[in-house]
């Protein structure tokens, strides 16, 4: 049994099927993302062990297909066998080694990108500077003690744990948290609407609002909004209905054992040691048209606690790497077109790809070169 595994799973016709399948698996998945969008296509066909299909009218979902896990997972482990049931010692072999070193290497370091990586949005208007950026997908309940004027403590609970229902407790809220009603997406009203509820909260008194869950979407240019009514208990047991929703645009402000709090379900922030401070935005727009083109931002990076303090252009294809983070010049803020909208990538396997290249490239490079010296010198044996 043990030969007949490492016999499979050393096999060149594995590694045959599993390219194949892979090809099949792009394919797909770049069709599906007409439909599906961008990111659910990834999460479906290529972050995914297998890809399912959910007949109509029920919840039942069978595995029809590999997913980019079973196919890479697969194709790693053939690569290890393969190399140990067929490597032989000796410098001439060195170029099957790069190879698949580099090719192992690049299967790693995409699944480490995955695992790994956080991307998100800092915007700054001009005049202004940040030290924080927003993810685009994610959410996070604020809790925010506005009472020490100097200072404020943020408590963050991320948005998964209100779809649990669970009480959450912390040491610095003076109150027990309940997510009573949350929506991952949602609309809201101000009149009565089909399909819309009231809302029935505390801080809803006077204002009247209604809501109702949607679907999440999938598209690249929207994202989910969500709602939640939360319930806060103090330690005598008293409790109060409050309702926060990423459409706010200002934070819900309460008083509770004596100290003031504001609330907000915000997009999840990634705060940074260091402030950008946006100088100047620019772009220019194609002739006769209103698409807009170059887009740079100078900015003055400034690290108080290094005491470092310049200044940079960010451009479209000249983006910042400090940090550990990329920022790429993404967008800008078309209402007032003097705020930037930086993408942020922390990816700590981002050089990963480039030695995996360079690897594989070196090994094809030195079995060209072993295989032409060895017929240089043949034909220098015959012609002799």
């Amino acid at each position: 049994m043990l030969k007949w595994l490492f016999n499979f799973f050393s096999s060149v016709k594995l590694a045959v099927v599993l390219l194949a399948l892979g090809l099949v698996l792009v394919f797909w998945g770049t069709l599906a993302q007409v439909k599906l969008g961008l990111y659910q296509a990834q999460h479906e066909f290529f972050r995914s062990w297998f890809i399912y299909w959910q007949p109509k009218g029920t919840s039942l979902r069978l595995p029809i297909f590999p997913g980019g896990y079973l196919v890479g997972g697969l194709f790693l482990i053939n690569l290890f066998v393969a190399h140990l049931r067929y490597y032989r010692k000796g410098w001439k072999h060195a170029g099957i080694v790069l190879i698949h070193l580099g090719v192992v290497l690049l299967l790693v370091g995409q699944f480490a990108t995955d695992m790994l990586s956080v991307e998100s949005y800092m915007t700054i208007q001009e005049g202004e500077a940040s030290n924080y950026s927003e993810s685009n997908g994610r959410w996070e309940l604020a809790i925010v003690d506005t009472s020490d004027p100097g200072e404020d403590k943020v408590i963050a609970i991320p948005s998964t744990l209100l779809a649990h229902g669970r009480t959450l407790s912390n040491p610095e809220m003076p109150f027990d948290l309940r997510p009573v009603e949350f929506h991952a997406n949602s609309l809201l009203a101000t009149k009565a609407t089909d399909g819309f509820e009231p809302v029935r909260a505390e801080n809803t008194g006077e204002l009247k609002v209604w809501w109702r869950g949607v679907p999440r979407v999938t598209e690249m240019n929207r994202r989910d909004v969500p709602s939640a009514i939360v319930e806060l208990i103090s330690p005598t047991g008293e409790k109060r209905d409050v309702f926060v929703s990423g459409h706010f645009g200002r934070p819900q402000t309460l008083s509770a054992g004596g100290r003031d709090y504001q609330l907000s379900l915000r997009p999840e922030r990634y705060y940074k040691p260091y402030f950008l401070h946006l100088i100047d935005f620019r772009f220019d727009r194609y002739p006769g048209t209103e698409i807009p083109k170059n887009f740079s931002s100078r900015v003055r990076l400034e690290r108080p606690g290094t005491g470092e303090d310049r200044e940079l252009t960010i451009r479209m294809n000249e983006p910042l790497r400090y940090g550990g983070k990329t920022f790429f010049q993404a967008s800008y803020d078309e209402a007032t077109e003097q705020a930037t909208v930086l993408q942020v990538v922390d990816n700590p396997g981002w050089l990963t790809p480039y030695f995996a290249c360079a690897l594989v490239a070196l090994g094809m490079v030195w079995q060209f070169l072993i295989h032409l010296v060895g017929f240089a010198t043949r034909r220098r044996k015959a012609a002799a």
